[in-house]
């Protein structure tokens, strides 16, 4: 049953396929499509930090995966053993990356069904997970491409869009989240063009948004970060989309670092700016964007580009791998089940409940 079907016209970054787990290297995109194969949980909690996978619903997916790996290689008879073993493994998992939330939905997700089905053999619970680990994945690119039908209606046709960093297939099992209602909208017959900024330190706008749109033939045009509000003022951006790692109760969104300031930017300019997120990002045990946690990553990300020293040598850095967008820029969440705007505390509870 460890197959997941590969249509090799969709870009799918994970491949789940004869108890293994293929990843492309995100590292090296758009230079090189190098796909590495991994077979333990400790393999993927390093591909998770180290930014082999990226992305929100993507990580989840990997770490769902990951966690199976885990089950699968635990040697006991008893099942209440078996838990407790596979509780540390999934504790590996979640200590990878701190801030996106999809992480530790997916876990507490096979951690529920193990923990819901103690009564059964610890080899009925193995083939359990792996079943809920092939679920979550291929329940992601369905979840995907309905945001995409939700969201693609606010997209006019001759639509010039811009997007921060990656929200597209290579940040999720396949098709994306914010790439996924360009995409829809690209589907239904729209012109739409993308302005993609770079995204530093890491470029995954430059390296992985670029990248995808050229193979879905979407036209994309590449910018500096800094060049946002000039092509504002000029008029040449109609609208603002991107994806989140998780948001609060409130509605604020954390997404990847200077997402906030391209927000503040549109507001500046009357520009509508759209977050595109499953409903697994939200997380409603947080009231507000202050509480969620912000990780800040090596230093050598910015002082260096690969083995390319580009700062002085010993220079002080932050690097802080998100920020926060507070809900009062943003003009609506699209989610699988809507858009929503207005009220997002309402909004976001009612579509929370959905699920």
């Amino acid at each position: 049953m460890s197959t997941c079907p590969i249509d090799d016209r969709v870009i799918r970054p994970i491949r789940f396929i004869a108890g293994q787990c293929q990843m492309i290297d995100q590292r090296l995109l758009p230079v090189e499509e190098v796909w590495l194969t991994y077979t333990t949980y400790q393999e993927v909690a390093e591909a998770i930090r180290t930014m082999v996978v990226r992305g929100a619903p993507a990580i989840g997916v990997a770490a769902a995966i990951g966690a199976w790996f885990g089950a699968r290689d635990i040697e006991t008879e008893s099942s209440w053993d078996f838990f407790q073993e596979f509780e540390k493994v999934c504790a590996v998992l979640a200590a990878t990356r701190p801030t996106a939330v999809n992480l530790f939905w997916a876990l507490e997700r096979m951690k529920h069904f193990a923990q819901s089905n103690l009564d059964r053999s610890v080899m009925e619970l193995k083939i359990g997970l792996e079943y809920e680990a092939l679920a979550i994945t291929q329940e992601d690119e369905k979840i995907n491409r309905q945001m995409g039908q939700q969201g693609e209606s606010l997209l006019a046709d001759g639509a010039r869009v811009l997007t921060h960093c990656n929200a597209g297939a290579l940040a999720t099992a396949a098709y994306g989240t914010a790439l996924g209602v360009i995409r829809a909208a690209v589907e239904a017959g729209k012109k739409i063009s993308v302005i993609a900024d770079e995204t530093r330190p890491f470029l995954q706008g430059a390296r992985l948004t670029a990248w995808e749109l050229q193979k879905d033939n979407i036209p994309v045009t590449l910018i500096c970060d800094n060049m946002a509000g000039y092509l504002m003022s000029q008029g040449e951006i109609d609208c603002v989309i991107v994806g989140a790692d998780r948001i609060a109760a409130n509605g604020d969104v954390a997404n990847k670092i200077g997402t906030y300031t391209v927000a503040v930017l549109a507001k500046e300019h009357n520009i509508p700016f759209y977050v595109a997120a499953p409903v697994s990002t939200i997380d409603l045990s947080l009231n507000d964007g202050t509480q969620i946690p912000i990780e800040e990553r090596d230093g050598r990300e910015i002082t260096h580009y690969k083995d390319l020293q580009l700062a002085p040598e010993g220079i002080t850095v932050r690097n802080p791998a998100f920020d926060v967008t507070p809900s009062r820029l943003i003009t609506a969440i699209i989610t699988e089940h809507g858009v929503i705007s207005g009220n997002y505390q309402s909004g976001l509870e009612k579509t929370v409940n959905q699920r």
